[in-house]
């Protein structure tokens, strides 16, 4: 992702349950304080509006009486407000691809875990890059590379896990190619496929450079082109080699389209304009919904994965401070976790959200297991029917399955050039 997908929702009420004042009663039980009604805390949330989610922000004002202001600009701002304005913002929601930027300039604290209740529960992805044991690709920045600082006011990455996290983890996904098996008729096993001719005038790719090249190199390996050391951190050379590819197929008619919109990419899918294209989880989904046969398909080389995170601002203390540790605390207890689940994305606490999910619904969304009943989305809208099986299946074949993680190139400059002379040809 870059700019996921995220729909706004209802909110939904959780059980009452009895409430303890103070940040230390968080600390010990996750339970959350009294309402801060004599003297209300505003948190100034910045990040992309896709990531700005109005159910998330009602249900946790409704919980806890802090108010989430959410301050919504393009994904390159985020980095260049953390960079350049800190004081602009009580949290931030970022890639952990942008933490090599934004990190060594000193303006995020490092988290204190000691002060997240569910802090130790985070999903292997993220601390050890494993899933259910299994070591899984990090080309790329993956989050474990980038998850840990040396202190709390470190401004490097710590080799191995500290008491200090960069970002709390929100959302992320593995993604893959979406296709209209109804158009294609055949299975599709390859990233390769993108570049295959029968697919001439029916290809898509997206037009956002950082990711458009991560599938680009995935395409190049599966054709047995060029084998990358790292494909989140290429040379000048590689680079060369993955624009010529992409041009000469450019030039050959391959594209239908370069999208750079979450919506176009759901409308050239769902016009049949496009039968194979680079897609987001969501957009698949958003076809699905409106009677139209969609796949989000897995491929024998693996999945390219993102991952989005909360930081703090180093400046931030006092109450605010307070607040927004409430934020993760809550964030972490389920409730979130549950309906970014029911969307399609994966929560950094499993467990939490499982006790918040239907039995059903887990089932389907992170086991892999045919719907019992019909899956609806957090709105109501049906996603699945009952029998259906989710693309890609379990979570542990899917996240168990990532090759390469969403990254910011050394020589990001010169393929940003590059990508941009392919977009031209």
């Amino acid at each position: 992702m870059s700019d996921q997908d995220l729909s706004t929702g209802q909110s939904g009420l959780l059980d009452r349950r009895s409430l303890l004042k103070g940040t230390a009663g968080i600390q010990a039980s996750g339970v959350f304080p009294a309402v801060h009604s004599a003297d209300p805390i505003v948190l100034r949330y910045l990040g992309t509006a896709v990531n700005q989610d109005k159910a998330i922000a009602e249900k946790f004002k409704a919980d806890t009486g802090i108010t989430i202001q959410y301050v919504a600009v393009t994904t390159d701002d985020v980095t260049k407000r953390a960079v350049t304005a800190p004081n602009s913002f009580d949290l931030i929601d970022t890639e952990y691809f942008s933490l090599k930027k934004i990190v060594p300039t000193g303006n995020l604290k490092g988290i204190d875990t000691k002060r997240v209740k569910n802090a130790s529960k985070i999903t292997s992805v993220f601390t050890e890059g494993k899933v259910a044991g299994k070591t899984i690709g990090d080309q790329g920045t993956a989050p474990k590379k980038v998850i840990f600082l040396e202190g709390e006011k470190s401004k490097v990455f710590a080799k191995s896990p500290t008491q200090y996290m960069s970002l709390i983890p929100t959302t992320y996904n593995a993604d893959t190619l979406g296709i209209r098996p109804d158009l294609i008729k055949r299975p599709i096993t390859s990233w390769a496929e993108l570049l295959n001719k029968e697919f001439k005038g029916k290809a898509a790719i997206l037009n956002i450079p950082s990711i458009g090249i991560m599938d680009a190199a995935m395409v190049v390996e599966a054709m047995g082109l060029y084998k990358y050391p790292d494909k989140g951190n290429m040379t000048k050379k590689e680079i060369d080699l993955t624009i010529k590819t992409l041009i000469e197929a450019k030039k050959a008619g391959q594209f239908r389209a370069l999208w750079k919109d979450f919506n176009e990419s759901v409308n050239l899918m769902a016009s049949g304009e496009v039968v194979i294209q680079s897609m987001w989880s969501p957009a698949v989904t958003a076809v699905r919904t409106k009677g139209i046969d969609c796949v989000f398909q897995p491929l024998k080389e693996g999945y390219r994965s993102w991952a989005a995170g909360f930081g703090l601002p180093a400046t931030l203390s006092g109450k605010k401070l307070d607040g927004a540790y409430e934020f993760i605390n809550w964030f972490l207890d389920g409730w979130a976790g549950a309906y970014l689940n029911r969307q399609g994305y994966y929560s950094a606490v499993l467990e939490t959200a499982k006790a918040k999910m239907e039995p059903y619904e887990w089932a389907y969304w992170m086991e892999g297991k045919p719907a019992t009943q019909d899956i609806k989305s957090p709105q109501g809208d049906l996603l699945a029917k009952a029998g259906a099986v989710r693309d890609g299946g379990s979570y542990e074949a899917r996240m168990g399955a990532v090759a390469c993680w969403n990254a910011v190139m050394d020589e990001n400059n010169y393929m940003v050039q590059k990508w941009n002379e392919f977009v031209a040809a």
